[in-house]
């Protein structure tokens, strides 16, 4: 795992250096263009014992593991706390958005692009689960502790996921979220994240604690501001 971080800072390092040897600058900003869909960061995840790939059992239901299905579990449970460090900038949100292929559901499914964890069909030593919510503008060292940390609190605890969330594109998805999805706002996440313990061990106090702080503080920053919608959506009616 932390080979994994070492390599996605590695190359975010290396693709900004070359792009500002040609006078141009490599952003990794989750929603620069409002019209276009957002940069995601999935993070492909499996555990391994030896050279045996624990998520996988042909016997078992969609061919997966009991392990997974818990692992799976453990991810759901803290999703939204883990959003307030994977999608961890106001301009994140923009990107998390009740549409076409847009991670927003709390849910796990093989085919449905709406659902945070997505179970591709390759088994064997291939089987494996996807969190999809993740930008690369996050921390990827604490991401991947969180993530961890989840999934093996879903082992250990044995939660079972719910049955994956299979229907696609659905109409009323904005209202399927506001039961099931992810916070909507970076204010929102920072709340779930205040209130996950676990994590808060898992990373530790002084990491979360001055996270939280310089989060608030960038939130507290963008409310302050008005922004040029608010200025075309209500200056003239109001």
């Amino acid at each position: 795992m932390l080979a994994t971080a070492d390599k996605i800072a590695t190359f975010k390092f290396v693709v900004r250096t070359i792009a500002q040897r040609h006078g141009l600058h490599a952003s990794f900003m989750p929603k620069p263009i409002g019209t276009v869909n957002g940069s995601g960061l999935h993070l492909h995840q499996s555990l391994w014992r030896q050279e045996e790939n624990t998520f996988d059992d042909p016997s078992g239901p969609l061919g997966l593991s009991s392990t997974a299905r818990h692992y799976i579990g453990g991810l759901l449970r803290h999703a939204r706390a883990i959003t307030a460090l994977a999608t961890p900038l106001v301009n994140s949100y923009k990107r998390l958005l009740p549409k076409d292929l847009c991670p927003v559901l709390i849910a796990w499914s093989e085919e449905n692009r709406n659902t945070i964890i997505r179970v591709p069909a390759q088994r064997g030593n291939d089987t494996r689960v996807i969190l999809r919510s993740p930008d690369p503008a996050c921390n990827p060292y604490l991401v991947l502790a969180a993530a961890l940390e989840a999934g093996l609190d879903g082992i250990v605890s044995k939660m079972s996921p719910p049955p994956p969330e299979n229907q696609l594109g659905a109409e009323n998805m904005l209202e399927i979220i506001k039961g099931r999805g992810l916070p909507r706002s970076l204010g929102e996440a920072l709340q779930d994240l205040a209130g996950d313990h676990l994590l808060q061990e898992a990373l530790g106090q002084h990491i979360c604690r001055r996270y939280q702080e310089s989060k608030e503080r960038e939130w507290e920053r963008f409310q302050s501001v008005v922004h040029q919608w608010e200025l075309d959506e209500y200056l003239v009616s109001y």
